[in-house]
């Protein structure tokens, strides 16, 4: 059995939303994969009465699977490979979309869509455990399902690992377009749009620039950022959140064991759930948008305006800032150059590519040593190199490392270069700090986890900042200037944590509202 009896159960409450009857035609070979596909078919086609399958498909990639609409067969998607793990919702999706169940994005944004001219071919490359895939994957299926135009196929490279060599997929999501690279790492549905569409953005520009001024303006979509919308929206208020994407950091985490509500949750899970949540309230959501400048009022009772990078600015009464960090980069020559070609910050995401390779993992924190644990299972040796004269992770993780035949440790270790041949990664030299000798290590990949940065540098000069670059914070969240609040990792709280952010979050909100009662009653107070 692929499906356990959790998954059967889900499916079946799902699939009943199957109005018009669909097709799985699976192409196949002699592989183990193609044995799973078989039997995977064949537990869904039990299921539903309006799903048939078919296992003579004459698709040249094998073993794969198509799903299209019986009356419409122009209405498909395809899958290569088995779409399990985080792809798992990605399928059932397809199965419901293509059989006619509505989707949920913008009314707006779906006729956008169907109006896209031209041909364009989609090929995604994802990997089972990689938790940023299943946005592009979900995005672009629901783009081929709508027009006619497009099509997309959604390929696990693990399964087809002489085409992951031969088109140097080294990272994933990895997207071609009509055969040429066209863009890797997470994208949402409004970003595939814009970059196929190119008058999406000046539209979008004009749609920000019309909106009225807001009560609360909040900048970040990670759990502070929620928190403090789904307050503000109970306030009353008129809330919006303007965010690069929605979910933050989370979307980058595989599992959360310390959110006190649930014992266990994977990021992307509890991204979708805090999203939901705030749409449920009356709140004003834009995505796709990343603040440039924050132009602060000049006067008590002034509106406080944020400037957007692609143009247009929104107004508010006031602002609070929850615009979490990132992923700190080594600073080193070559990094730049072999960015998702051999250099990668999610292990998860993209371990599955080196399987049987040389990696090497910089950081000997908790994350570090975590990366290196779960790549030593998946790729042929761990390289694991740390700056300080020794590991910084809990010794139950060391003691674990340590026993692991396929790893070596390296303390005292300066990262100097990555090394390339003009394609991918072939190795990395370090400088010893004890004797300053130089040395080299042959490596396939390079998995970076040295710790986070604020996203702040769009803030300089404005707010007062930390030398960590955090935002300055008082107990109520408020910044240097008034009316302006932070919440969250791009602050100067001790802790970063999910459920730090969170209660951040709602602090600086309910700061934000005092804030607003009291500058009312200014406003509106006789002159003496």
């Amino acid at each position: 059995m692929i499906l356990d009896a959790q998954l059967t159960e889900a499916l079946r409450a799902h699939l009943p939303k199957i109005v018009q009857p669909i097709e799985l035609v699976a192409s196949l070979d002699d592989s183990a994969t193609s044995t799973k596909i078989t039997e995977l078919l064949g537990e869904l086609d039990v299921l539903s009465h309006n799903i048939n399958v078919r296992l003579d498909g004459d698709d040249d990639r094998r073993p794969s699977f198509r799903i299209s609409r019986i009356d419409d067969p122009g209405v498909a998607v395809a899958f290569g490979g088995l779409p399990l793990g985080h792809e798992f919702t990605s399928l059932v999706l397809a199965l419901l979309q293509v059989g006619g169940h509505p989707a949920t994005a913008d009314p707006d944004l779906l006729d956008q869509i169907r109006g896209i001219q031209g041909t364009h071919r989609f090929e995604t490359f994802f990997s089972q455990t990689c938790q940023n895939c299943p946005d592009v994957v979900q995005a672009l299926n629901l783009m081929s399902i709508l027009n006619p135009n497009i099509e997309h196929v959604a390929i696990d490279g693990a399964a087809f690992q002489d085409e992951v060599e031969q088109r140097d997929v080294m990272a994933v999501p990895t997207v071609f377009r009509n055969g040429e690279n066209f863009g890797s790492g997470r994208m949402t549905l409004d970003e595939l749009v814009g970059m196929i569409d190119s008058g999406s953005a000046e539209r979008a520009t004009e749609k920000i620039d019309a909106m009225d001024p807001f009560d609360v303006l909040i900048v970040g979509g990670g759990p502070a950022g929620s928190s403090a919308a789904v307050y503000a929206a109970r306030k009353g208020l008129r809330t919006a959140v303007v965010a690069d994407r929605f979910g933050g950091q989370l979307l980058d985490t595989l599992g959360i064991e310390n959110l006190i509500s649930t014992p266990y949750i994977e990021g992307p899970t509890l991204a979708a759930e805090l999203e939901d949540n705030v749409k449920k309230h009356d709140v004003e959501i834009i995505t796709g948008q990343r603040a440039d400048r924050l132009d602060a009022a000049t006067a008590l009772g002034g509106l406080h305006g944020i400037a957007l990078a692609d143009g247009g600015s929104l107004q508010a009464r006031s602002v609070v800032i929850s615009t979490g960090a990132r992923w700190r980069k080594m600073g080193v020559p070559g990094e730049g150059e072999y960015a998702n070609r051999g250099v990668a910050y999610c292990p998860h995401c993209d371990g599955p590519l080196y399987k049987g390779k040389r990696t090497a993992v910089i950081g000997g924190g908790n994350s570090g040593v975590e990366a290196a644990i779960d790549l030593a299972g998946i790729v042929g040796h761990v390289t694991l190199l740390e700056f300080a004269d020794e590991l910084r992770a809990d010794e139950v993780l060391q003691a674990k490392l340590r026993s692991l035949p396929n790893v070596d440790i390296i303390v005292s270790a300066m990262t100097t270069e990555v090394i390339g041949d003009g394609k991918k990664v072939t190795g990395l030299t370090y400088r010893d700090r004890n004797d300053e000798s130089e040395h080299t290590v042959e490596l396939d990949g390079i998995f970076v986890q040295i710790g986070l940065l604020p996203n702040t540098e769009w803030l300089e000069g404005t707010l007062e900042l930390s030398e960590r670059n955090e935002i300055e914070i008082d107990g109520h969240g408020a910044t240097s200037i008034p009316g302006v609040f932070a919440a969250g990792d791009c602050t100067t709280v001790p802790f970063k944590q999910i459920v730090v952010s969170m209660g951040a979050g709602s602090t600086a909100m309910l700061g934000a509202f005092d804030h607003l009662i009291r500058t009312s009653q200014a406003d509106s107070a006789p002159a003496a």
